[in-house]
């Protein structure tokens, strides 16, 4: 299964991240990739972007080193009434918006909260992506939620940086193990997001590959396989 593109990228812009997006599109240029999404965090991550930031990605080419270019946000979840902090007609005028639940944004409810939120989510045709779904400090009800992705014809990530054994969120391989087996079964479309936040972890996917190959997971529901397959998602 080749992989072509990624869609969860960190510049500079989200304050712990330490490439620009050139050199950014330079590195996925030398690994052959086609497509990278560039969603630095939402403002009211620590540290991240001001609200301008998003607002001016019009600025950003559509291609840079003949590398497809999406200018997109990591939006972050203010509360379980689902409050973002970017504003909607910010997020219409993006190419590809991921919604997640961190830590520093909102404290982690019970399974029922976060299963809700995430679900109503789902339902505005600008939210495209579910960010690191397995994470186990937002535990959710996988079977509601691989349903709901199904009706709204949204993408759950597979986050391989969660995937890491140095990562911080522990407990996250089982949880998206199950997550992808369900998507599997209930042909749901999953992308595999690096996470980057350096240029060099662009197209990491090793984990969440192996994960991949063990459950059998048609490659037409790896929507990292296929740009068109992906602008199909994004269309919704």
């Amino acid at each position: 299964m080749k992989l072509i593109l990624d869609t969860h990228c960190h510049t500079i812009a989200s304050g712990h991240a330490y490439s620009t997006i050139q050199e950014m599109a330079a590195y996925a240029k030398e690994i052959g990739f086609k497509l990278i999404a560039i969603t630095d965090h939402g403002p009211k991550m620590p540290g991240s972007a001001h609200i301008l930031h998003f607002k001016n990605l019009r600025v950003v080419p559509k291609e840079i080193e003949g590398v497809e270019i999406l200018k997109g946000v990591e939006v972050n979840i203010m509360n379980h009434e689902g409050r973002l902090d970017i504003p909607e007609g910010v997020l219409r005028g993006l190419d590809i918006v991921i919604a997640s639940l961190h830590q520093p944004c909102i404290k982690p409810g019970k399974m029922e909260e976060n299963t809700n939120v995430l679900i109503n989510l789902m339902k505005l045709p600008y939210i495209h992506i579910i960010g690191h779904s397995g994470n186990p400090a937002y535990p959710v009800d996988i079977e509601r939620l691989i349903n709901a992705a199904k009706e709204h014809k949204t993408l759950i990530e597979i986050n391989n940086s969660s995937l890491k054994p140095e990562t911080f969120r522990v407990g996250s391989k089982e949880n998206c193990y199950n997550i992808l087996k369900a998507c599997r079964d209930k042909g749901v479309g999953v992308v595999v997001g690096s996470d980057a936040h350096m240029a060099h972890s662009i197209g990491k996917f090793s984990v969440a590959l192996e994960m991949i190959k063990d459950l059998n997971v048609p490659e037409e529901l790896v929507i990292n396989t296929s740009v068109d397959r992906l602008k199909t998602y994004l269309k919704k």
